[in-house]
């Protein structure tokens, strides 16, 4: 049975009051009552995340695909190489929809609603923590992450689990949650993936 929640919740893609009138929308609901929002979801069926050394030696990437969508299939989920100790790495994440012709990159949507996502880094077993990176691109328009651009600096070997989770409507002001803490980040989950990772 799949647990992994992977879709993503366009909230400019619905109808909406006079206020949001200058809003470029792309559907609409029939019901005559435009006040209450009304969510199109769509589908994330890729996860990358690309983590490229400082010292231009080779990247690493971790891969999330489940290609069937919905249906029954377990995810295909990889990660090219383990990451080397005493190093330092910069990582970008995109999130893409490859069911749809020509394939959806998700990932503008996200930063263009930036406000409304972030994206959080939790880890087990031995791992440093992947802390975000601080190009003002990884920013929303209030100052608070977002989230696509990691920084992992690796000491000792490790191994363990990360996991990234891109939440809707987090409360970015919550304790700890611009430092990329999930506990106080409510919000609705739009994709989740674990990938396991060692340091040697």
């Amino acid at each position: 049975m799949k647990t992994t929640i992977l879709k993503f919740q366009n909230p400019l893609k619905f109808c909406a009051v006079a206020l949001f009138a200058t809003l470029t929308f792309s559907s609409c609901s029939n019901d005559d009552d435009v006040s209450t929002p009304v969510n199109e979801e769509e589908l994330i069926t890729t996860v990358t995340a690309i983590y490229t050394p400082t010292d231009g030696s080779t990247a690493i990437t971790l891969l999330y695909k489940d290609l069937d969508g919905e249906g029954a299939n377990a995810p295909v989920i990889t990660v090219s190489s383990a990451f080397a100790k005493n190093k330092t790495y910069n990582g970008t994440v995109t999130f893409k929809n490859e069911l749809a012709s020509p394939t959806e990159d998700i990932t503008p949507e996200i930063v263009e609603e930036g406000v409304d996502h972030q994206l959080f880094y939790q880890i087990t077993g031995s791992l440093n923590a992947f802390m975000y990176g601080s190009a003002a691109s990884n920013f929303d328009s209030n100052g608070n992450p977002v989230g696509l651009q990691t920084v992992f600096t690796t000491s000792d070997a490790a191994a363990g689990t990360l996991t990234i989770t891109l939440r809707h409507q987090p409360i970015k002001t919550g304790v700890n949650v611009a430092n990329g803490d999930i506990t106080n980040a409510a919000g609705s989950t739009d994709a989740e993936v674990s990938f396991p990772i060692i340091v040697e």
